[in-house]
């Protein structure tokens, strides 16, 4: 993996742990907005994530699968593309 592991770990780690809260809050009957809330910030963090991933690998694996060093106007078309889609 070529992406920044320290961040990645990072991210999902305090996304393993909002979803340890999130059970408690299920099982303890709280609100449902109240855990929609904390459902959405661990679902931006694992996003976060996996786009550092993601831009890791296009930048890094696919540009050596193409052979070059080079900038590639092709890759960093796609990147744009599956930034907008995982938004």
């Amino acid at each position: 993996m070529k992406a920044d592991k320290t961040s990645v770990t990072r991210k999902v780690k305090i996304a393993r742990g909002q979803l340890d809260g999130i059970l408690k809050m299920i099982e303890e009957d709280r609100y449902c907005v109240d855990i929609s809330n904390q459902l959405m910030a661990a679902q931006a963090l694992l996003k976060s994530a996996n786009r550092e991933v993601l831009r890791a690998h296009i930048r890094n694996c696919v540009r050596e699968g193409l052979q070059t060093d080079e900038p590639n106007a092709k890759l960093e078309e796609a990147l744009a593309l599956l930034e907008k889609m995982m938004e």
